[in-house]
């Protein structure tokens, strides 16, 4: 047994009898309402799912097993993954010992090669991230021992996928990247590398100690972000049908993929890049102002500005701008999204309609993937989505620990709701 599998099956009694005991304690305590307009709006803000993994406070963004994400930027995605999944950071040698676990389960399975390889060459990449590694599900352990294993068993099945997942995903995101870009054949896969290093010669960026520390960053800061967004929260449900995890995670992605979630971060690249076209590489504070304007009074919004939970700046933003700033600080495509940070919220702050005026990570994400090379910025959700599997997988392990039940909230109907407001009354 592996060293993390190990540490989290030691956990694993200890947290099931906590929420037996939580809920002994307190299981008809009310802990949150719903308002008609929660419940008309998407559920936004409404406290009913657990998630210890992470959390999302207004003022303090992203905190992982209570650190802010602001004191990880130093971590690596190994070590992140195995603080999401026990709530402890790994010594230099469990980390170790965590990076030879992934870079063993690699193995990517010939026929998963030949789905990739029938996608038509114009192919959305997320839509290939999530076919290809769904077509992997044969190879599930979950589904196999699905029939003869305890439920007691069931993460321990779950953790063996997930690391199956997890370290096939440098080798298909780096293919379907340099297939769908025409970037020549599939790279071979490096040895001694760790997962974001690996991950980033796959793709053919530079293999420079500065490039594998910013693939190290990207997938550390968008790893989770707690269960409420909507890709962890449909791999959440999805997982909790018992569906295995390459159907949950997939699931995930598949929301992942939407303009409003993980795809704002090729708009905010496209708005970036538009403004250097028109205005050239150094443009003036008083254009930036102008372009702002424009999209405001055309009804559009300032992309990256804003965010659903977030009435801060977003500290993965931060870390992001202080990484260019270190690097790369007269990069044009940088300095422009820096440089918005600075005119986007007091134009917002003016017009008075936004409730944050503050950049989420979207904002200036791409400009750092653009900068060593990532100029399709069609992919850069993949790269997200790589990350996000890490936050996904861990919960779902957590949650077969825990004999977390089907997800079923109960719905109510437009009637129902007007006669809760009295609009039955009025109109009769």
């Amino acid at each position: 047994m592996s060293q993390l599998k190990e540490r989290f099956a030691g956990q694993v009694p200890g947290l099931r009898d906590e929420v037996k005991q939580i809920v002994a304690a307190g299981g008809t305590k009310v802990i949150d309402e719903v308002t008609v307009e929660q419940a008309y709006g998407g559920m936004r803000g409404v406290t009913a799912v657990v998630c210890d993994t992470s959390l999302v406070t207004p003022e303090t963004g992203l905190i992982i097993r209570g650190t802010p994400i602001l004191e990880l930027t130093d971590k690596r995605p190994e070590e992140i993954f195995w603080l999401l999944l026990t709530g402890e950071l790994p010594t230099p040698e469990q980390t170790k010992s965590f990076e030879q676990e992934l870079a063993a389960a690699d193995r990517v399975p010939d026929y998963v090669w030949a789905v990739l390889d029938s996608f038509p060459a114009d192919a959305h990449p997320m839509t290939m991230l999530s076919s290809v590694v769904l077509s992997m599900q044969k190879e599930s352990k979950f589904a196999a021992r699905y029939n003869d294993m305890a439920k007691t068993d069931y993460w321990d099945a779950a953790y063996d996928d997930a690391i199956q997942i997890l370290g096939a995903l440098p080798q298909i995101a780096a293919a379907i990247y340099r297939k769908r870009f025409n970037k020549g054949a599939r790279l071979q896969s490096p040895e001694g590398l760790d997962w974001a290093a690996k991950y980033a010669v796959l793709l053919g960026l530079p293999q420079t100690d500065e490039c594998y520390d910013m693939m190290r960053l990207y997938l550390t800061l968008h790893s989770d972000h707690e269960n409420g967004n909507a890709s962890a929260f449909t791999s959440h449900v999805v997982g909790s049908t018992l569906a295995d995890p390459f159907y949950a995670v997939t699931g995930g992605w598949n929301s992942l993929a939407g303009p409003l979630h993980g795809r704002a971060n090729q708009e905010c690249l496209g708005f970036v890049l538009e403004l250097k076209q028109k205005y050239g590489d150094q443009p003036s504070a008083d254009h930036l102002r102008e372009a702002c304007w424009e999209l405001l009074n055309s009804g559009q919004v300032i992309p990256g500005y804003g965010h659903g939970v977030l009435r801060s700046t977003d500290p993965r933003y931060v870390a992001f701008l202080n990484f260019g700033k270190a690097h790369f600080p007269e990069d044009p495509t940088f300095r422009i999204a820096a440089m918005l940070f600075d005119i986007a919220p007091a134009v917002l702050t003016e017009q008075g309609k936004a409730k944050n005026p503050w950049p989420n990570v979207d904002a200036i994400s791409g400009t750092i993937l653009y900068h060593y090379g990532l100029t399709e910025y069609d992919y850069n959700t993949v790269v997200f989505g790589v990350s996000r599997a890490m936050g996904m997988l861990s919960q779902l392990i957590i949650s077969r620990a825990l004999g977390a039940p089907i997800m079923r909230p109960k719905s109510c109907t437009t009637q129902w709701i007007k006669q809760q407001v009295g609009m039955q009354a009025a109109e009769g």
